[in-house]
């Protein structure tokens, strides 16, 4: 399994838009495009990009609507990438739900910087702190390792692809908590299959296919019946 984080640019102009795939492919995270603020919504909940770079000034409505509107259902950190240099324009994104604000024109390191802080807030956005700053997450013979993306039983790679991997990373950041059925689905899917809880039970299942010595008895992820999954505490 290769894992990238998926980023979303939301930017009208081509030039512009091209260099800034060029250098986050260059980094190695994986790009969708979108240079409307209708398809940047529709993008955004359709591939649960894990983070979004947004212009504010679009096409066919203003980023402001746009980063409103993700709000509404997306926790994923905005970076409002824009040309608008007032105060009141700063505040109003960040008040608005903005993790960061950066201004046009900009240096590459600046926004790799404010990219790769941004994502490393993403691991350590549930309860469990710990993670954010060792990057692993430990629980008997499992180990989490959100640096590598990788999960481990006993030190051998359980070899769970993306969306397993996301699954069982997004438990092992609220161990102990039990999630709602669909509030895994809306960050694992999107807002337009909640209350679809088929697809996790299929990747449920295999998960504890590869995790668990014993599936049927499980020790590390536990069914809730009727309400969700929750991860073992360390």
């Amino acid at each position: 399994m290769e894992f990238h984080y998926k980023i979303l640019v939301v930017e009208d102009d081509d030039s512009l838009r091209c260099f800034i795939n060029g250098m986050l492919e260059k980094n190695g995270y994986d790009v969708i495009n979108a240079d409307t603020g209708s398809d940047a919504e529709i993008l955004a909940s359709s591939h649960c990009p894990d983070l979004i770079l947004l212009d504010l000034g679009l096409p066919d409505k203003d980023g402001m609507e746009v980063l409103s509107n993700i709000r509404k259902w997306s926790a994923a950190p905005i970076i409002v990438v824009s040309s608008r240099q007032s105060e009141g324009s700063k505040v109003a994104a960040l008040e608005g739900g903005a993790d960061d604000y950066i201004e046009k024109p900009f240096g590459q390191n600046e926004l790799m910087a404010r990219v790769r802080v941004a994502l490393r807030h993403v691991r350590g956005s549930g309860t469990n702190r710990s993670i954010a700053f060792n990057g692993k997450f430990c629980v008997g013979e499992l180990m989490i390792d959100y640096d590598r993306f990788r999960v481990y039983i006993n030190g051998k790679d359980a070899e769970l692809t993306q969306n397993e991997y996301k699954l069982v990373a997004l438990l092992g950041q609220y161990a102990g908590r039990v999630l709602p059925y669909d509030f895994i689905i809306q960050k694992m899917w999107g807002p337009n299959v909640r209350g679809d809880n088929q697809i996790l039970r299929v990747n449920m299942t295999n998960i504890r296919r590869k995790i668990e010595k014993d599936p049927s008895h499980p020790r590390y992820i536990f069914t809730e019946t009727g309400i969700g999954y929750r991860m073992a505490e360390e």
